[in-house]
């Protein structure tokens, strides 16, 4: 009787064991359950994170610039079209220049003439170009100085012989009308030497009177020099220049159209570095000071964030809106920033909060649901959580609820994890 009863036990177990693997080879669920996933992990972190004040405003070129023309006429080219970007001092426009340059040409022949007539008075002295006067190298002043030094030897002579022969009258020795002949020659002699007196200053002075010819010939070419440069200005006021490097935002003239000094050729726009008007409440300006850390998105790039700092603070408050305006300064070398965009800002303010970060990877988003989630990982197990995200920063997503610091997070293979799934490191 047991023999019987052994066998069919035998084979019952036999038979369950066969359907047992039988059944887990065709249930891909428990197939699953004994899978283990493989994945890459991180550490949710904590970071200290600013306050902000959250704000609003808009974008301005850091320069505007109206280009107007130095000088009125007709404009011959334009050279900048909206859009451009010009760098300083590059030509955005011309005028013509002919009457100026026919100016130009005759105030260098002004000056060649008044040159050619100091030097017509140098030679008159006697001087090389730019020679230096002294009156006693003057060929007429020598000439004069030689006749006045002999009328003053003879002069000497006779009024020696005068004495000499006065003296021999006096003793009897000459006769008196000898002696009228010697006194005679001495009164001729003083005579001759202060007419040669008068002739050596009236040389001096003309001598002095060509000099100062030189001088006024030298004042008329100093003034002809002026008279050059103001109509080499002339010309170049014929050339518009970009006053700085930057963008031409219009240009509402063109070829042919007569301009005066108060036209706009073009409106130029400094975008780099570019400002935002941002206005803030009366309760915040304090906070608010100079050198201020700023962010600022826009519309165009949701994807951006943009750093730049407060450079100016309103010293006044709107009455009406008890709000005060606020300027920062936001590089902009890629121009992706244009004046007029609306930005949403955020300023540094003093205090702060902790945030939960955890890698951009370790995120799953759920299209189906709408919904955000992270798989957790505890003792090689995933949890699944549901989690509320706020901002990336450096690679990395703030987690807002739902993973706390330190937690171990799966940054791999998200699309093959469920809750409760195996996992390996």
């Amino acid at each position: 009787m047991l023999l019987p009863v052994l066998i069919s036990a035998l084979f019952f177990s036999s038979c369950s064991r066969t359907a047992s693997k039988s059944a887990n080879a065709e249930d891909p669920d428990l197939k699953a359950e004994s899978e283990v996933i493989q994945v890459s992990v991180s550490k949710a972190i904590s970071r200290n994170l600013p306050s902000f004040i959250p704000t609003t405003g808009t974008l301005i070129a850091d320069e505007t610039s109206d280009v107007a023309p130095k000088a009125s006429g007709k404009i011959v080219s334009v050279t900048a079209n909206v859009g451009q970007f010009v760098r300083q001092g590059a030509v955005i426009a011309k005028i013509d220049d002919r009457d100026a340059r026919i100016a130009l040409a005759q105030a260098k022949s002004k000056l060649a003439q008044a040159i050619a007539g100091v030097r017509q008075a140098e030679v008159k002295l006697g001087l090389g170009p730019n020679g230096k006067f002294d009156s006693s190298l003057i060929p007429e002043v020598r000439a004069a100085a030689a006749n006045f030094d002999q009328a003053q030897t003879e002069l000497r002579q006779a009024e020696a012989n005068e004495k000499r022969y006065r003296e021999l009258v006096e003793t009897g020795d000459v006769a008196m009308i000898t002696y009228e002949q010697f006194r005679t020659a001495r009164d001729t002699a003083r005579s001759r030497a202060a007419n040669a007196k008068q002739q050596l200053e009236i040389a001096v002075n003309s001598a002095k009177q060509n000099n100062q010819a030189i001088r006024t010939a030298e004042i008329a070419v100093d003034s002809a020099k002026l008279d050059v440069e103001s109509a080499e200005k002339s010309v170049a006021d014929t050339v518009v220049v970009a006053p700085f490097s930057g963008y031409v935002a219009e240009r509402p003239t063109s070829v042919g159209e007569f301009v005066s000094t108060s036209s706009i050729v073009v409106k130029l726009l400094r975008t780099n570095p570019i400002k935002a008007q941002i206005q803030i409440a009366e309760a915040d300006v304090p906070y608010v000071v100079v050198g201020r850390g700023v962010s600022l998105t826009v519309d165009a790039y949701k994807d951006r964030s943009f750093a730049g700092s407060v450079t100016a603070v309103n010293p006044s408050i709107d009455a009406n809106s008890r709000s005060a305006i606020i300027e920062a300064e936001i590089e902009n070398g890629s121009n992706a920033l244009r004046a007029g965009m609306f930005v949403a800002a955020k300023i540094t303010r003093d205090g702060g909060t902790v945030g939960v970060f955890v890698p951009k990877e370790a995120v799953q988003r759920d299209q189906s649901t709408q919904s955000t989630r992270v798989y957790v990982i505890v003792d090689g197990i995933a949890q699944q959580r549901t989690v509320q995200i706020g901002d990336d920063e450096n690679g990395m997503t703030r987690i807002l609820n739902g993973v706390e610091a330190e937690e171990t997070v799966a940054t791999s293979n998200l699309g093959q994890l469920y809750a409760g799934a195996k996992v390996s490191t």
